[in-house]
């Protein structure tokens, strides 16, 4: 969309830590990811962006087989040049030896799991976590795991993947948690809309207010999408990221937190404040919503910031060209997994 190509962008698991059928690696047990919604705000509406995908051209990328099977394919694609390749995959072969990384994570840490787990030294260089996601507050406050009844509180993110949540918290990284309490301050579409109708100066901000325009039309519309504006709290992560964000004059706390992981739906993937057998985690507890809003806003509308658009014509003519034209037409089973990751 932007007309760069220079960005590795990797395909993320599909299940969750020991999911994976154990006659067929390609199947696996949904007993986490079965809490996601296939529409209403979830797995339909993510993989067409609430109806927006329609407008962009599509990509000659495609989630296709591996081409090793040393990363545990099947078959190889015919044009690997093509192809994205998975996540594990990607930051082993991007990450110079000695070079220091900040990972953000928004959704299930199923993939930081398993880069923490391989067999590289890859966790050395990991400086800093920054992990959207979990539910620390008063138990009067309940998760956002609506599908699930029983588990009262916990936080979609832990709760598709309980058992990478828990290596990641014991993995001794150091962790900034961004945990639902504080996304839920956040959740005011009329007062970020406002700020981009004032700054839809650059692709991205324009972008950013029709998708989240449609969000809060939906949201209005129907009760199945009352859920939606917590997509405006996980844009926190990224604005603490990419940007100095001193001026939202942020509030941490240090809590011991371990994660439930035991196999029982009613109690997988909450946190616990935990002195003794927790691990130490700087969770933000407080933020100042306007600083918030002002920011993100501005950052997007910054001419300076803003990818350098290449021929918007010239990518639709190629992109639409037959897939079997462009790339392998087949695509990985499953599209959805990295909505989910």
């Amino acid at each position: 969309m932007m007309g760069r190509d220079d960005i590795p962008v990797a395909l993320g698991e599909v299940f969750a830590m020991n999911q994976a059928d154990p006659y067929s690696s390609v199947v696996g047990d949904c007993k986490y990811a079965k809490a996601i919604p296939h529409g209403s705000g979830g797995f339909l509406d993510s993989d067409t962006l609430f109806g927006l995908a329609r407008d962009l051209p599509r990509s000659p990328r495609r989630y296709t087989a591996e081409n090793s099977l040393e990363f545990g394919a099947h078959r190889n694609t015919t044009q690997p040049e093509l192809r994205h390749p998975l996540s594990l995959e990607s930051v082993m072969k991007t990450l110079d030896p000695g070079l220091k990384i900040t990972i953000l994570t928004n959704g299930p840490l199923t993939n930081l799991a398993k880069i923490i787990l391989s067999e590289t030294n890859t966790i050395s260089q990991i400086q800093e976590v920054f992990i959207v996601g979990g539910h620390t507050g008063h138990r009067s406050n309940k998760g956002n795991v609506f599908t699930v009844p029983s588990n009262k509180y916990v936080e979609f993110n832990m709760f598709l993947d309980p058992l990478a949540a828990k290596t990641v918290f014991n993995s001794g990284l150091n962790i900034t948690l961004i945990p639902l309490s504080t996304q839920r301050k956040l959740c005011s579409f009329p007062e970020i809309l406002e700020r981009l109708q004032l700054t839809r100066e650059t692709p991205e901000a324009k972008f950013a207010e029709r998708l989240l325009s449609k969000l809060y039309c939906l949201q209005q519309a129907n009760q199945r999408y009352q859920h939606v504006d917590i997509f405006l709290g996980e844009i926190l992560g990224a604005v603490l990221l990419g940007s100095d964000y001193s001026s939202l004059n942020p509030t941490f706390r240090e809590k011991n937190i371990r994660v439930n992981a035991e196999g029982d739906e009613s109690t997988d993937g909450q946190l616990v404040i935990d002195k003794w057998q927790g691990k130490p985690v700087r969770v933000l507890k407080n933020i100042d919503p306007v600083a918030y809003y002002d920011l993100f806003t501005n950052r997007l509308g910054d001419k300076e910031q803003s990818a350098v658009l290449g021929s918007y014509d010239e990518q639709k003519k190629i992109w639409s060209k037959p897939s079997n034209q462009t790339a392998n037409p087949q695509i990985s089973p499953v599209m959805i997994s990295d909505n989910r990751n």
